[in-house]
Order: C-alpha cells, then structure tokens, then sequence
C-alpha cells in the first residue's frame, strides 16, 4: 500500500468521525462530541502527514512532527501549520478527561464539558478537516 493509499484510508476514517459529531451535539453527549473531534483531526493529519511522506507516530498528538516537517507542505498549509498543532494538542489533551473524567477529583466526563465546549471542539475539526482535504483534493477517492 503506498502513502497516497494510506493517507486516503486515514482522511475517510477522519471524515466519518466529524459527519457523526452533530448527532452526539444535539443528544447533548459533549464528551463524545470532544473525543469524536479529537480523533478527527488526528486522522486527517496523520493523512496529510502521510501524503507528504511523513510516517505518523502512534500517538494521539501529531503537533511536533507539524512543526518538524512542516518544509514538506505547501506554502498555504504550512502557513497554518502553528494553528494546526495547537488544536491537536489542545483535542489530545482532553481526549482523556471525555473518556475517563477528572478521576483525582471524582467529575465524571458529562459534567466536565459544556455544549460550548463541543461546539468548539467541532469548528476546530471542521478547520482542520477543511485544510487537509484541500491539500488531499488531487487525489481521485477523494474527489466529489
């Protein structure tokens, strides 16, 4: 399977997570919502990376191999990549607490996140969706 293959795969698996957070916003289900946008944008940019031949590390956050690599994207991409990293940072950095709560205080995952919260989850995944599937567009399955 080439990168081009992979980074097709990741960006659809990517794409099913964000056509469902609307679902989990309107259910008031904010820690799914938070958790379903992380992974999100870790998909689309474990593509993009792939498309530029950067190998993704297992981890849930890609923000320093964006910045390591970031001479591999375009000059309109990489113009985002600060934001980009932030925002994989920022989603990983909850992807615990809307499984798991704040276990050292005893909050349990609902009462940690706000539908505010979520809403922004899901503008942030939609951004980051938008720009790796602008820099993936020459690819035929993704096309349409």
């Amino acid at each position: 399977m080439t990168n081009r293959e992979m980074a097709e795969g990741l960006f659809r698996l990517g794409e099913g997570r964000l056509e469902v957070l609307p679902a989990f916003l309107e259910r008031g289900n904010f820690p799914t919502v938070i958790r379903e946008a992380q992974e999100c944008v870790e998909l689309v940019l474990k593509a993009a990376l792939r498309y530029v031949g950067i190998e993704p590390a297992r981890t849930h956050d890609v923000a320093p191999l964006l910045r390591a690599h970031d001479d591999r994207f375009p000059a309109w991409f990489k113009e985002h990549i600060e934001r980009l990293a932030v925002i994989s940072t920022d989603l990983a950095d909850r992807r615990g607490l809307s499984f798991y709560g704040d276990e050292e205080r005893g909050v349990p995952p609902d009462r940690l996140f706000s539908r505010a919260d979520a809403e922004a989850a899901i503008e942030q995944a939609r951004f980051v969706h938008r720009l790796c599937r602008r820099l993936l567009v020459g690819d035929s399955a993704l096309q349409g």
